[in-house]
């Protein structure tokens, strides 16, 4: 099984603490693991870069060097530490939250929009040229968006050559290198081996037979940062599960939720267990075993990051607990659940639909307008219905005014949104409520901080309201 997760920048969080390079060292000197992901450091009389957490002898402070991204560390000749694995940390939560172009720049390149779009078609997303967007990039994260983009392959060949049987000639363009030999040189840039002695050396965790075949699917460790609360999560989709889309199996603690999933080269089904994974560390984080089955395996990495989105692997609990915990009125909801999430969508404008009509309703759409899979697998049989197919099958009303919209592009709602014009283009589609609108925001574009019209929410919640309304609704206080 492999660990998975997208290189990522520094955090917002509680690190007004770290922003200067003393303070990240007494970070790696305490080997703390809050800040995994959120900033990287380099030994230069070693040549290798880490984690904070990492368990090494720590290096004297002359000899560090501290980067935003692992791509900046890897830029700059350092390869990763094969004790600590600093590419498989959690992503930095910042980009989650931001809604500027540098944040939707990162979550479009973890969707893999420059490995199928190049960086043209990343800068035509944003509505900036592309030397803006490498400059901006390279301004915060010490990487522009084609080192990005081969830190992420990278990791994604590391992910296929120990999970899987494939070839490695395969797994070279699988994970999106343009040739064979990018593949190789990459390889030996990063990690300081070749692809066969990378699959050769592959962990054994847990009793699992290294290697998995695509037919058995890819196994991955999904990381995250601190305590995680998967109960809710899985409560949530369970209750909301589409049959045919979606299942929900096992008893309470034990759950496996199982969805199809659309993807830019094929189609996919994932299975994410309930079930946390505690790793170690003064603040320790731990992940979320899934499996993926790819039609293609090319859509491993925009597979993944929507498994992230969905289950909210990228946030940091310890910034909102903290938060929250310090009002009087959440601060034992908050105890009672360090580490609630604020789950996102898988797909985000299936969610918009489901938003609008309902679980029965979506159903029904299912089952007379979804795709069905070449190969079904148990009560998995259909893909949700796109918004080109329901905007002509069903053209009236709300609903066809919606799929429309984003049919053509009017609303956008994926990674690399822009929050408010698509709060604005949402609000103007005809007979969209603003309580939909504000589940739309929550969920399909992952905005941390919304108050649905309705409950009392303060200001003193801000920037994580959608998490604080997350504690009353587990607490039973809101439906």
């Amino acid at each position: 099984m492999s660990d998975f997760r997208q290189p990522g920048p520094p955090g917002r969080r509680r690190l007004d603490g770290v922003r200067d390079d003393d303070s990240r060292y007494e970070a790696v000197r305490s080997r703390d693991a809050r800040f995994d992901g959120v900033f990287f450091f380099a030994v230069e009389t070693t040549g290798i870069y880490c984690r904070p957490s990492c368990p090494a002898v720590t290096p004297k402070r002359p000899n560090v060097r501290f980067f935003p991204t692992a791509a900046a560390a890897q830029g700059s000749g350092f390869r990763a530490c094969r004790r600590c694995r600093p590419d498989s940390v959690p992503g930095s939560a910042e980009w989650n939250a931001r809604a500027d172009v540098v944040g939707r720049a990162v979550r479009l390149i973890a969707d893999g929009v420059v490995d199928r779009e190049g960086v043209a078609g990343l800068a035509s997303r944003l509505g900036y040229s592309a030397r803006q967007v490498q400059r901006q990039l390279t301004g915060e994260l010490g990487a522009g968006p084609v080192a990005l983009a081969r830190a992420q392959r990278a990791h994604a060949a590391r992910v296929l050559l120990q999970t899987t049987g494939l070839p490695v000639t395969e797994i070279a363009f699988a994970a999106g290198f343009a040739s064979v030999r990018q593949f190789n040189d990459t390889v030996r840039a990063v990690y300081a081996t070749t692809p066969s002695t990378l699959r050769a050396t592959a962990p054994s965790r847990g009793g699992r037979a290294r290697g998995g075949t695509p037919s058995a699917g890819i196994p991955l460790r999904l990381a995250h940062r601190g305590p995680y609360r998967a109960g809710p999560v899985l409560d949530l989709l369970e209750h909301e599960a589409v049959p045919g889309v979606e299942e929900v199996s096992g008893t309470p603690g034990a759950r496996t939720y199982r969805r199809t999933l659309r993807l830019p080269h094929g189609t996919g089904i994932a299975a994410v267990g309930e079930r946390t994974h505690t790793g170690s560390g003064t603040h320790p984080g731990g992940w979320l075993d899934a499996r993926l089955h790819l039609t293609d395996p090319r859509d491993l990495t925009t597979a993944v990051q929507r498994l992230r989105r969905l289950f909210d692997l990228d946030a940091d609990p310890y910034a909102v607990d903290e938060r929250l915990g310090a009002d009087a009125r959440l601060a034992p909801l908050v105890a009672a659940r360090p580490g609630l999430r604020s789950p996102g969508a898988a797909d985000p404008d299936e969610l918009a639909v489901r938003a609008l009509v309902g679980r029965e309703k979506a159903a029904e759409l299912v089952r007379r307008y979804g795709k069905r899979l070449d190969a079904p697998c148990g009560r998995l049989t259909h893909l949700f219905p796109d918004p080109g197919v329901l905007a002509s099958a069903e053209p009236d009303g709300t609903l066809g005014a919606l799929t429309a919209a984003l049919a053509d592009g009017t609303v956008r709602l994926g990674p690399g949104a822009d929050r408010d014009a698509a709060r604005d283009a949402l609000a103007a589609v005809p007979g969209l409520d603003d309580r939909t609108i504000a589940a739309i925001r929550t969920r399909a574009l992952g905005d941390p901080d919304v108050a649905p019209p309705g409950p009392d929410v303060p200001d003193d919640w801000r920037p994580w309201r959608s998490y604080a309304l997350n504690h009353l609704r587990a607490a039973g206080e809101l439906e």
